[in-house]
């Protein structure tokens, strides 16, 4: 749709109350939440899960309710309610859905004071929230620093644990740099224009040119903030030790939902701020001596690269994971750097994919530590026999990272490489780039499936492990879209297209 078809309007801070719904219900729910977990018993704090969950369903349900409302902006232009930013908000509220499920299940919080944990994920998910809708200098740090910060407290959350309270330490020191940077080049980027409205500062970007080596300089300290949210390469140091410290659940949560919210915030800022359209299907670099889209390019193929490569490498299944969603952050980039509306929507779709099996294959992690207590590919050996339904829903997932039919992320990866074809020859080779790292990607994943079916031992094959009923329903949760997305695709692929609905202007 151009941005004549695109309903406009401006709020004012009282006026914007109204469309601020499913904020008001997360900020509500972490009130309830302090609440009960100040006065009930501490061994029924169980129950806080269940809160947790029912406050979640009810903001989904809210977020619902705004699908027919028309793009506008916020509290004076500070955020903006549109289809895109829509469209993440299903996706956060859907990660912090299911990683409650996963947490009430999860033996490393059994027996731990889990109010604060529920509260802070409910937080991050506010903060993610800000991130999809920030149209502001000022909203957009705000809303990476609340997500960074309970982030920071997550990770870290097993305190008794040493690799926990590790993965805090170097996520605050990673995270805190990072945002340094990122400040910095906010402040380069205001004194070029006098404006801290994304919108303003393309137009003022246009109209007065300014000199393109200060503007490139800002554009590398920005990137050094957002990078940090998707873990890209050079910024990409924490993933690996937080996802391998923090509880699991959390472990999966970080690979989907902060990372969706990094996404969601880079493609509005360097669309809008830094690019513009004339047409509404395609943008280009609002300053043409900086070529910020070849800089995304070479970090893209950086990032899939050097994830794909360390995986090789990795024992553990969870760092392995690590690096294999900072391999995924790079085929996701891919769709950013063409400046048209096909590779948004493709990075958009992409991400549902990964929502799906990439928290599929954590949920294995979660239900293999409470059955074998293990970590390690290596005692992953015979699962295919001691748990079948297990190890066959490993393989799905497996199959899907790859990007091997007949799964959602062979459709993902299709739609990426399509978008990079039709971009022009100067695209060409990262579409090669993308193809060498899937097939370096499949070597290391198919490790893990010949341990599962390929190796036994005769100690291993004796017993059967017996998986609760809750395990095998999540399971199918996430199994079934893998592969149902996989021979029909339709439905994501429109609601995808149909997001790509901010940049007619706020």
């Amino acid at each position: 749709m151009d941005s004549t078809a695109v309903a406009i309007s401006l709020k004012d801070n009282i006026s914007s109350l109204s469309y601020f719904v499913p904020e008001f219900i997360l900020i509500g729910l972490m009130l309830v939440l302090i609440i009960v977990d100040i006065t009930i018993k501490r061994e029924s704090t169980p129950w806080l899960g269940v809160i947790a969950l029912i406050g979640s369903v009810i903001a989904l349900v809210a977020v619902f309710a705004q699908a027919a409302l028309p793009v506008t902006g916020l509290f004076n232009n500070m955020l903006a309610v549109d289809p895109f930013s829509w469209f993440f908000k299903l996706l956060f509220l859907g990660s912090m859905i299911l990683v409650v499920f996963l947490s009430m299940t999860s033996l490393e919080l059994a027996g731990r004071n889990v109010g604060e944990y529920f509260i802070l994920l409910t937080a991050t998910t506010l903060g993610m929230f800000w991130m999809a809708s920030a149209t502001n200098l000022l909203t957009i740090f705000i809303a990476i620093e609340t997500v960074s910060i309970t982030s920071f407290a997550l990770a870290s959350y097993l305190k008794t644990v040493k690799r926990s309270s590790e993965a805090g330490l170097k996520y605050t020191i990673y995270g805190t740099f990072s945002s340094g940077l990122m400040l910095y080049g906010f402040s380069l980027l205001y004194g070029l224009t006098g404006s801290l409205n994304i919108v303003e500062i393309s137009k003022i970007l246009a109209s007065s040119q300014p000199h393109p080596l200060t503007l490139f300089v800002a554009v590398l300290l920005i990137l050094a903030g957002f990078g940090y949210k998707i873990a890209s390469v050079p910024f990409h140091f924490w993933a690996p030790d937080v996802y391998e410290g923090a509880p699991t659940p959390i472990t999966a949560f970080f690979s989907v939902g902060p990372k969706a919210a990094g996404f969601a915030l880079l493609i509005r800022f360097f669309n809008t701020a830094l690019a513009t359209t004339e047409d509404g299907a395609s943008w280009y670099p609002v300053v043409a001596e900086v070529n910020w889209p070849q800089l995304l390019a070479v970090v893209a193929a950086a990032t899939m690269t050097l994830g794909n490569l360390i995986a090789i490498k990795q024992n553990n299944l969870k760092r392995l994971l690590a690096y294999s969603s900072i391999a995924h952050a790079g085929y996701a980039l891919m769709g950013t750097v063409l400046l048209t509306r096909e590779g948004v929507y493709a990075t958009m779709f992409y991400l549902v994919a990964y929502y799906l099996m990439n928290l599929g294959a954590f949920l294995v992690v979660i239900i293999c530590q409470e059955l074998i207590k293990s970590e390690r590919i290596q005692d992953y050996r015979g699962l295919g026999y001691r748990a079948p339904v297990v190890a066959a829903a490993m393989t799905i997932f497996l199959f899907s990272l790859t990007g091997l039919p007949v799964t959602v992320g062979f459709i993902g990866k299709f739609y990426l490489l399509a978008a990079l074809v039709r971009g022009g020859e100067q695209y060409i080779w990262l579409a090669v780039v993308a193809v060498l790292n899937t097939v370096v990607s499949l070597f290391y994943y198919a490790r893990i499936f010949k341990a599962m079916y390929l190796e036994s031992t005769d100690d291993l094959t004796l017993t059967r492990l017996q998986i609760s009923p809750s395990a095998l329903v999540l399971l199918a949760v996430f199994a079934v879209p893998t592969v149902f997305l996989g021979v029909y695709w339709a439905p994501l692929f429109d609601w995808a297209t149909a997001s790509v609905k901010f940049f007619a202007g706020l």
